[in-house]
């Protein structure tokens, strides 16, 4: 007979089920569920680390955090690092304005001139042009591509 690594209880066996059901959750959290329903009907870690894909030390890990905080193991922790100083909102207004008409007198907006009208307008207390730039590089618009520090339409 098989050891069964994890024996989920019923309440958390349909919440799985409903989990890896709709499909509106992350791959991380399908796969840990998928792994957890898997490991809860005595497969080993060998054949469920095949069929979800991930190393058997994972799943091992999963099991034991499973044990200890129940079905929140699904979930990430916050990493630690270094907040974003600039939020969604102030990106999305910094977008928008390199989409927008430039100031009279200029035929396209330039970094350094986006960087000053965005702490004039107050969208960030400060910021320099080369954050501006990779802000707008990872937009996909083709409002913002950068050619030689110049933003081009």
């Amino acid at each position: 007979m098989k050891k069964q690594h994890v024996q989920l209880t019923p309440e958390h066996r349909e919440q799985l089920k409903a989990i890896t059901d709709q499909g509106m959750v992350s791959g991380r959290q399908y796969k840990r569920a998928l792994a957890l329903q898997e490991l809860d009907r005595g497969k080993t870690y060998t054949e469920v680390a095949k069929t979800v894909g991930v190393r058997s030390v994972t799943l091992s890990t999963l099991a034991t955090k499973y044990k200890h905080e129940g079905l929140a193991c699904l979930y990430d922790k916050p990493r630690p690092g270094r907040p974003p100083e600039i939020s969604g909102g102030a990106i999305a207004k910094i977008t928008a304005l390199a989409c927008s008409t430039p100031p009279e007198g200029y035929s396209q907006w330039s970094l350094r001139l986006l960087a000053e009208k965005v702490v004039q307008l107050e969208y960030v207390e400060a910021i320099s042009h080369t954050e501006v730039g990779r802000i707008l590089k990872k937009t996909n618009s083709s409002h913002t591509a950068i050619g030689n520090g110049v933003l081009a339409k």
